[in-house]
Parts: C-alpha cells; structure tokens; sequence
C-alpha cells in the first residue's frame, strides 16, 4: 500500500450544499475563513502546502514554513491560509500573495501582514490514514496533535446553535459558517452533502472570458466577461463585472491567451475574448429573476480552482 503521506497524494474534500442557518444537534458548526484552502503535510523535519489545484504553495508563505514543529509525528491536515486585518480575515492580501513570485516582496509581505493556518481536519497520522473515522473522533485526533502558536490553530466550533453563529457572523460582517455532520467520513476529492455552507456574503467563483474596456467620464473602465458551466458542461454567460478590480490584476487577465471568437453562443463586437482558465471571485447581493448578479464586486483571482468546478446550476 502506499504511503498517502510520502506520496502527497490526498485530496481535500468539497462542500456539497448550501443552505439558511439551522440548530440541529447532529451537526457541528465552524466559521467560514475567508482564505485559501490547502492540505498542510507536517513531519519529517519539513512544512509543505498543497492547494486544492494540486499546486505545491509552499514558497509563498514562508511564514508557515516551521508549524511541523507544533505538531506531533506525521499529519496531513485540512485547512485554510488566511491573513487577519483589523479582526478579520483579508481576503484580497492571501490572494495577493498568491500572484507573487519574487522571493524578496513575498518576504516583505510576510512580514507586512503575516499569513496563518487554522486546521478544521486531520486526515492521516504516522502510517494510519484516518478519513473512514467520523468527524468528532477525527476532532479528537487533531486536537491531541496540534500544539497551537500564531502561525498554526486548530478551527473552534460549536454544537447545535448554528443559527447563533450564524447570527453572530452576520452582526461582525463575515463570511458565514459551515455545518458539519458529527458522524460524517471525510471523502477526498468529493463533493459532499454533510458539510454545509451558509453565507451571508454572497459570493461565488466564475471563469474570466474576455473583457470590454469602455469609455466613461474621460477615464477608461474595463469590465470583466464572466462565465460558468452548466450541468451539460457547456460554458455560458454570466453579466459582466466592473467594481473592485485593481490593475494589478487586469494585468494578469489582458497578458493571458486571447481567442479569436465569443466561447458562448452570443458575442460582443467590443469585447476581447481570452482563453476560459482564469478563475475569480466575485462578491454580489444577491441573483436576479434571470440569474445575473446583482451588484456584483470583483474580489480576486483564485489559482487554486480550476475552471471546470465553476459549475451555476440555475
């Protein structure tokens, strides 16, 4: 048999539903991190991060890089990268972060404002893999584990209130919660029903396919094209998106691969379309009747999501 650990084989598990806030004493219930999710392999003297595209993270977040010394044996743990700013989490310096490559401004920025990992999961220790336990016994295990610092925490959680946490998210402008059954086995590279995501900032990821720049007020606004899969896994449009982008990062998405044709149905005469593998995240009040988004924000880039998981089944 071989060894998941040696190998770095194991794949995180996917959330599978999204709800309203619930009390039921079957569940437990965690805060959302607004962060990037990754396995972190701990032991034998070294830190390495996976992110859920499979891609080795582990350059840029030199902070993390000593938390094996806070735990005991070997462990994969299942988990977020978040950057705290005034008390909450900071989702546009992780994904910043994520854009570099130079190793002296990735040592500037860990310094500026540094990364954690919270663990919510443990998935193997020393030799035995641990996801056919349930999710309680599997708590146990990471909490006689893990030995907490400021770079490395284990997720707190709560039983059967989750309409109070729920309530609490909302109050301090987070992101949500998520529900998870206490008996439920943890299924890697699955997307699965007992975990639950309830949000009360919508948000979703959507492939990047082009964009339109406009003229407005004597200044140039360039408007993102968004687009997702359906069922059939045909890409098909998704309004458009303009607030919240930084030139940084229209920089990345106007340098990637054009393609000389509309990947929907429909075209616009204005619009340069690009190659569908850039994957964002876009905040939005809410869907309208037609399925757009509703005042929608562009967030950020994800590389840690392929966009086939892009995936709108209105």
């Amino acid at each position: 048999m071989n060894d998941p650990f040696i190998g770095k084989t194991l794949k995180p598990m996917l959330i599978g539903e999204t709800g309203k806030a619930f009390d039921d004493e079957n569940y437990i219930y965690e805060l959302k991190l607004d962060g990037i999710r990754c396995l972190a392999y701990l032991g034998d003297g070294v830190t390495e991060l996976i992110n859920k595209r499979d891609l080795r993270v582990s350059r840029i977040y030199p902070e993390l890089s000593q938390i094996h010394k806070q735990v005991k044996g070997r462990c994969v743990l299942d988990g977020e990268v978040f950057v705290m700013k005034d008390g909450k989490p900071y989702f546009a310096e992780v994904q910043r972060r994520a854009l570099m490559s130079d190793p002296f401004k990735i040592s500037i920025a860990a310094q500026a404002l540094p990364v954690s990992f919270t663990a919510f999961d443990i998935l193997y220790k020393d030799g035995e893999e641990l996801t056919s336990l349930p999710l309680m016994k599997r708590k146990e295990i990471l909490l006689e584990t893990v030995k907490e610092n400021e770079r490395l925490s284990i997720s707190r959680f709560i039983e059967k209130e989750g309409v109070t946490l729920y309530q609490l998210t909302e109050a301090q402008g987070l992101e949500g919660i998520v529900a998870k059954r206490k008996d439920s086995r943890y299924y890697c590279d699955k997307r699965i029903k007992d975990w639950i995501k309830i949000k009360n900032l919508m948000d979703d990821d959507f492939v990047i396919c082009g964009y339109i720049i406009k003229e407005q007020e004597n200044r140039n606004v360039t408007s993102i094209i968004l687009g997702a899969y359906n069922r059939e896994g045909q890409l098909i449009p998704q309004g458009h998106v303009t607030m919240g982008l930084s030139n940084d990062e229209f920089r990345i998405i106007s340098k990637h691969k054009t393609i000389p044709h509309s990947p929907f149905d429909t075209a616009d005469e204005n619009a340069v379309y690009i190659e569908p593998t850039l994957v964002c995240t876009v905040k939005y009040m809410e869907r309208t009747s037609k399925g757009g988004l509703r005042q929608p924000i562009y967030k950020g880039l994800r590389y840690d999501k392929a966009a086939r998981e892009c995936v709108y089944s209105g």
